[in-house]
């Protein structure tokens, strides 16, 4: 029975024809805690009404690879998150207008986080999408000039209309400066002249249309849900009975699962079924040398994050009822963490931590096997990262597990540019 074991095929890369392979053997806890991972819950976001719209996803997908949207023309989300590459960049450290200081995340199942940026500055999909549009360092426009865009298309002003209702002329430039934007946190060098200049109302509407644009980036990016890999049709075969099924699953990764829920401990902050705890840690991963500047990860997100006028708690969020900021304290602890990535489709998003520190798979793991050049724990060091001491063979069969992860097997109409010239305008 399979409550007890496992009974593997042959394994061409770990038997010869001859031998036998041995039988993985789950313990009924470690069944409990595999069953845990899988299958994904449907994506909700209470504040953002708009989020299972199909139009505002369709109006997102658009804006999403509109170059229009930045500040020269020549950028769009999608340069930074390409499809083709799980919607990262392949880079150890992102670069829009200007090189950045930290690695390009995936938007691969990025609906369930409950944190955005590697420090946690958002607390909402659609309030992270609203950041990059307006640094320096990234699409580095404004929120003016992403409401002339939607006002001045067309297409876009009737996709708009039909999903929030009517929207306002901006046509008057004396009443619309053509740029603006308050000075933030993110951007403290802001020219804020041409928003200054307008009357808190107008502010007021066209904070709304920019608010808007981030809920519908984030119906777009709701759709990129990875939740069919090789490792959820195991755990759906675990579920019904079906041995067939389960036999499918290599047998390197079924032991390399073993591993992940037992000996590795690697589901300590690698939870549920987004493979994520949604929370923030000192990894002691030192440093790039191109990136030595001291960075307070988590400690400075939470303030950003708190201090942010989109923030879930606000008057934009559409249900302010539903956040868990107002209630989160931040502490000496939160310095120098940074969030827990989701592990679906991790395979495909090399380079690997908040600063691309690590290559590959193999070296991940291999970080956390030894804990080789670890920076000194802190006075505030979590004690749970201690060295793994796995073998050769148990960090290969770990990477066999984590690439088992791998699915980007959704609707094609989602992953691609769309067919519109919208995009390269």
């Amino acid at each position: 029975m399979f409550g007890a074991a496992c009974r593997p095929r042959e394994d061409a890369a770990t038997s010869s024809p001859t031998s036998a392979v041995v039988e993985v053997e789950f313990t009924p806890q470690e069944i409990r805690r595999i069953r845990s991972h899988s299958p994904l819950p449907p994506v909700k976001d209470p504040t953002n009404r708009i989020v299972d719209n199909e139009l505002a996803a369709q109006l997102g997908r658009l804006l999403f690879f509109d170059k229009r949207l930045s500040s020269n023309g020549q950028l769009s989300c999608a340069t930074c998150h390409e499809p083709a590459r799980a919607f990262t960049d392949g880079r150890p450290i992102a670069e829009g207008l200007q090189p950045g200081r930290r690695h390009t995340p995936s938007l691969w199942n990025v609906a369930y986080n409950r944190w955005y940026f590697w420090d946690g500055r958002a607390d909402s999909l659609w309030a992270q999408a609203l950041h990059p549009i307006e640094s320096p360092a990234e699409l580095g426009s404004s929120r003016l000039a992403a409401a002339h865009l939607v006002d001045g298309d067309k297409d876009y002003r009737g996709m708009y209309e039909r999903v929030f209702g009517e929207m306002p002329s901006l046509a008057d430039r004396r009443r619309f400066p053509a740029e603006g934007k308050p000075v933030t946190a993110a951007d403290p060098d802001a020219d804020e002249a041409g928003w200054r200049a307008m009357s808190e109302s107008d502010q007021e509407l066209v904070n709304t249309i920019f608010v808007n644009i981030g809920k519908t980036l984030a119906a777009f990016e709701s759709r990129l849900v990875s939740r069919r890999s090789p490792f959820d049709r195991f755990v759906e075969a675990l579920a019904d009975g079906d041995a067939e099924e389960m036999r499918a699953y290599p047998i390197a990764a079924r032991r390399g699962l073993k591993l992940f829920v037992g000996k590795a401990n690697c589901r300590s902050c690698h939870t549920g079924p987004n493979f994520t705890d949604g929370e923030f840690h000192d990894t002691r991963i030192p440093p790039r040398a191109d990136q030595t500047a001291p960075d307070p990860g988590r400690f400075a997100g939470l303030d950003e994050a708190r201090r942010d006028p989109f923030n879930a708690m606000g008057k934009f969020s559409d249900r302010p009822s539903d956040t868990i900021i107002e209630y989160t304290i931040n502490n000496p602890e939160n310095w120098g963490r940074f969030k827990t990535p989701t592990l679906r489709n991790v395979a495909r998003t090399a380079p690997y931590m908040h600063q691309g520190q690590l290559a590959t798979l193999t070296d991940v793991v291999n970080y956390y096997s030894t804990l080789e050049q670890a920076l000194p724990p802190g006075h505030h060091a979590e004690t749970i990262l201690q060295p793994l001491h796995l073998s050769e063979g148990e960090i290969s069969d770990l990477v066999a597990f984590l690439e088992s992860l791998t699915d980007e097997s959704i609707d094609p109409a989602w992953i691609g540019p769309p067919d519109t010239p919208a995009t390269s305008r």
